[in-house]
């Protein structure tokens, strides 16, 4: 069956290695922090300028000048540090992180991602998600496989404005893992109970099956 918002995080937190500094982005990527191994380092970066974000609050443990690039409560791990935009994003343009986790409406099988703006709706602007995919080496996106008319958002061409071009590495969606190459998707993994058949009619764009896929593991 198709994977809960909790689970794509936790597929994802089995990417994050040792030693690396990641950006999380708004939305299901922000879950990440609360699965990534206990035997591991790694500093999570927030753009709104704090390094070393821990999991969320516990209920009742919340400090409301304690938040993340999305508004929501967080905790700080010893050691964390705070620092205005500037330094945050000099740390993103600058290439020191090692990892990007982000949310997208829609990824293209060339790697583009529209993830700032639907068309119609007012939006104040497509702030750093423009920075984070113009600098980043390792992009990783956490989204559904299709949107709530059922319709794919894994396409040929994204419909919606771009917000990066050729930057995604790798989409973990509540059906699959895929990666991007040669102009394609490729199926790598996918979620337990779902059947290859249905992640193709779930993608529009071109997919790449090859040999046993096996399911995910978390």
């Amino acid at each position: 069956m198709a994977l809960t918002k909790d689970q794509i995080a936790k597929r994802i937190a089995r990417e994050v290695k040792d030693g690396y500094y990641v950006n999380l982005g708004i939305g299901i990527p922000t879950l990440v922090a609360n699965f990534v191994r206990d035997d591991i380092e790694v500093e999570f970066q927030s753009e709104n300028g704090v390094l070393g974000m821990g999991p969320f609050p516990f209920e009742g443990e919340e400090d409301p000048d304690l938040i993340n690039a999305g508004k929501q409560t967080i905790t700080a791990l010893p050691g964390a540090s705070f620092f205005d935009s500037a330094t945050s994003f000099s740390m993103i343009r600058g290439q020191h992180v090692d990892l990007t986790i982000l949310g997208a409406m829609e990824v293209a099988q060339n790697g583009d991602i529209a993830n700032w703006k639907i068309p119609g709706k007012m939006v104040k602007g497509m702030g750093g998600a423009m920075d984070l995919v113009a600098s980043a080496e390792n992009i990783i996106v956490a989204m559904m496989h299709t949107n709530k008319a059922g319709e794919s958002k894994m396409l040929k061409k994204c419909s919606l404005p771009l917000t990066g071009v050729n930057c995604v590495k790798k989409v973990v969606t509540n059906l699959a893992v895929l990666s991007i190459e040669n102009n394609s998707f490729r199926l790598l993994e996918k979620a337990p109970g779902v059947s290859v058949e249905e992640i193709q009619a779930a993608t529009e764009g071109d997919l790449i099956v090859e040999g046993h896929i096996p399911d995910m593991r978390f």
